[in-house]
């Protein structure tokens, strides 16, 4: 091997190899994550927006429509069934036509699908409707996360999937203040102020879904911003991250299935998902008790009410943004993975114990912050898991049977919280029992071991 400008080159016959050094490396990274990361944090931003705005929509929509808590849990989680159901196909179907017409397909319709949830006329068409919502967006977010594996090694993934992810907080940075302001337009044009929340909020995404063909490439070697240089070593390192983690022995679809770990971190992003849409669905309404001084009763809200919950529920999401990065951060800096998502999930149990036991709406506040730092915090660390070991129509369907299972646990968590409410009158023993099965997923963390033939991470 011989040394020139600061690349190696074969110079024994065999076919050339070319090496970046370190600093090279790190700007061809630095590329990528500033030409892909924004646009589709944006994406996500969309798409989490429209699958928890239902959140504050609940503040009026109960008392117009007449919603029980059960009923309100059971149609802000049957939208996580819908997706459930196709994760999987969705995501083989994107790894056959690419990710850019697959995506741009799956905006379009939930964009539409998600303006019509103002035409929600009751129980029935409510639950039809978010069901609906998951059809149609079913596959995106598992499609995100293999999208990255084709961009981003093992090493580099944490932080990448926490930078995107952030969205999911963001979203509710966001979503809380223009929701604030879309709840106040009650009556304008005949229309209750959820309803235009519903409206409004989903002309983006369906505009947007259009953007995807023009922007979104396939892969690597689709990117003109890339050189040819900066593509075959980006090829060269996606290849040999995958004979380290695995990947390349791991990439048939039933091998996705037979892995025990990937059945593990289907159990713990379960219990994750659990806790996460019971902070995402649920928070105002808690917040809302609270702010009366009254948490074991459903309070009627004004519409200044609601404006006035909606503007403090920003704050959760804030401390969670900023969390996820430094966890991310963190995770690729020492390559452990385990232990952080433990840590991350105790930090969620211990913010909803807080908020069980809260009598003040600040107490309460505070608790839903550390429950969301917890919750969203594991997310780098934790996709960079299943996706290291994974390759091909392997990484395709284990993504997809993670966010499957993640999906009952993201019903159950609203449906559980608002049966309990119904039940006993209070939030309390519906926030303990999320808590308790926050501190059963850190304890599965324990049972995460590197498949065979894959190097394991440090521990």
């Amino acid at each position: 091997m011989a040394e020139a400008n600061g690349r190696v080159t074969a110079s024994d016959g065999a076919m050339p190899v070319t090496t970046m050094n370190a600093p090279v490396g790190e700007r061809v990274y630095s590329k990528i994550a500033w030409r892909l990361l924004p646009y589709l944090f944006v994406l996500y931003i969309l798409a989490y927006l429209d699958r928890v705005n239902v959140g504050f929509a609940a503040l009026e929509m109960r008392r117009d429509l007449r919603l029980t808590d059960t009923v309100y849990g059971t149609g802000a989680g049957i939208f996580f069934l819908g997706s459930s159901l196709f994760d999987l196909p969705s995501n083989l179907l994107l790894q056959k036509v690419g990710p850019r017409k697959w995506i741009a397909r799956i905006m379009i319709s939930w964009g539409l699908i998600a303006s019509c949830m103002s035409l929600v006329k009751g129980a029935h068409s409510f639950y039809a409707m978010r069901f609906l919502l998951g059809v149609g967006e079913a596959g995106f977010f598992p499609g995100m996360i293999l999208y990255l594996t084709y961009w981003f090694p093992s090493k580099q993934r944490a932080k990448a999937v926490a930078r995107f992810m952030t969205a999911t907080a963001v979203a509710g940075v966001i979503g809380a203040p223009l929701s604030s302001a879309l709840l106040k337009l009650e009556g304008v044009s005949g229309l209750h102020g959820w309803q235009w929340l519903f409206l409004v909020e989903g002309v983006p995404t369906f505009l947007m879904g259009f953007s995807v063909l023009a922007v979104m490439k396939d892969h690597p070697d689709d990117a003109g911003w890339l050189t040819g240089e900066e593509k075959k070593w980006l090829d060269d390192e996606l290849e040999r991250d995958k004979k380290e983690g695995g990947a390349e022995t791991h990439h048939n679809l039933l091998d996705a299935f037979k892995m025990p770990m990937v059945w593990v971190l289907a159990g713990i992003w379960f219990l994750d998902q659990v806790g996460l849409y019971t902070v995402n669905l649920w928070m105002p309404l808690i917040l809302n008790g609270l702010m009366h001084g009254n948490k074991s009763a459903s309070v009627a809200l004004s519409a200044g009410d609601a404006s006035h919950v909606a503007k403090w529920a920003v704050l959760p999401y804030v401390a969670a943004t900023v969390a996820m990065v430094t966890v991310g951060w963190s995770s690729d800096k020492t390559g452990e993975r385990r232990w952080h998502i433990a840590g991350c999930l105790l930090l969620a149990a211990l913010g909803f114990v807080w908020a069980g036991v809260a009598h003040s709406f600040i107490a309460g506040l505070l608790a839903m912050c550390l429950a969301a730092v917890g919750y969203w915090s594991i997310m780098g660390p934790f996709w960079a898991l299943p996706t290291r070991v994974l390759g091909g129509q392997a990484a395709a369907g284990g993504v997809a049977i993670i966010t499957m299972v993640g999906g009952v646990g993201a019903f159950l968590g609203p449906y559980l919280t608002g049966k309990m409410k119904d039940m006993t009158h209070s939030f309390e023993g519906g926030l303990f029992v999320v808590a308790g099965l926050a501190v059963l997923g850190a304890v599965g963390c324990a049972l995460l071991k590197a498949p065979e033939g894959a190097k394991a991470e440090p521990s």
